[in-house]
């Protein structure tokens, strides 16, 4: 007997919860953000049935094909995946949060595809917590220095950090990955944000718990909700 969505969605807020009370942690301080890449219409219109936070596309082609079934009516639309500077212009405007802000070329595209529409785009900037070649995002090193350019641009707001790590055999393999992240997000917002940032984005199906215990507020959840991705 297959699960429906709202019942999917309903197991991981349970789990999401015990992982909070776990590390003394308020549950409501966590977004469950649904990652909806190669899901149609109809499943995202039941995750918002459901409740769900957010909902997140990975591909700005099948992004815009959903936007024009009005899939996400009723949810904010983060973009969650690699953006390239050429597909800039079809993301902003139409998403609250691009996730995946992880290089200056990519901030500077933003900004200048957002004073085009008068509008402020709020963005995360993704961190390549790993070191891997094949990611996108800031090296740890070279993070703080982005996040102070990231202030000049005045169409643009950053609102805290997103970290894909590296993938894991063992078991709470990542949770060293989420401790670094988080403190970097402590001393980005404390020493150039002044508090201002309002998401950590880190954990996925597989060690969104470890995420939330290390201090995650917003948890990306795709195959845990809309069943695994037939590719």
């Amino acid at each position: 007997m297959t699960t429906s969505i709202a019942e999917n969605i309903q197991a991981v807020r349970e789990r999401m919860a015990q992982a909070a009370r776990r590390a003394g942690r308020d549950p409501d301080q966590v977004l469950l953000v649904g990652a909806s890449k190669m899901n149609g219409a109809e499943a995202c219109r039941a995750a918002i049935a459901a409740g769900i936070d957010a909902l997140g596309e990975n591909r700005v082609q099948e992004m815009t094909g959903k936007l024009a079934e009005r899939a996400y009516d009723g949810a904010p639309l983060h973009f969650i995946g690699h953006l390239q500077r050429n597909k800039v212009r079809q993301v902003v405007g139409r998403v609250s949060l691009i996730q995946s802000a992880g290089s200056l070329a990519l901030l500077e595209e933003i900004d200048r595809q957002a004073e085009k529409l008068a509008l402020v785009q709020d963005v995360l900037l993704e961190v390549n917590v790993g070191g891997e070649e094949s990611k996108s995002g800031f090296p740890p090193g070279e993070l703080a220095p982005a996040a102070e350019k990231a202030r000049t641009f005045s169409h643009v707001r950053v609102l805290g950090l997103m970290t894909i790590p590296p993938i894991q055999q063992e078991i709470h393999g990542n949770f060293s990955y989420f401790e670094k992240v988080a403190r970097m997000y402590v001393d980005i917002n404390r020493n150039l944000y002044d508090n201002s940032f309002k998401f950590l984005s880190m954990g996925m199906s597989d060690d969104f718990e470890d995420a939330i215990a290390a201090g995650a507020t917003m948890v990306r959840v795709g195959s845990a909700i809309f069943g695994h991705r037939q590719y």
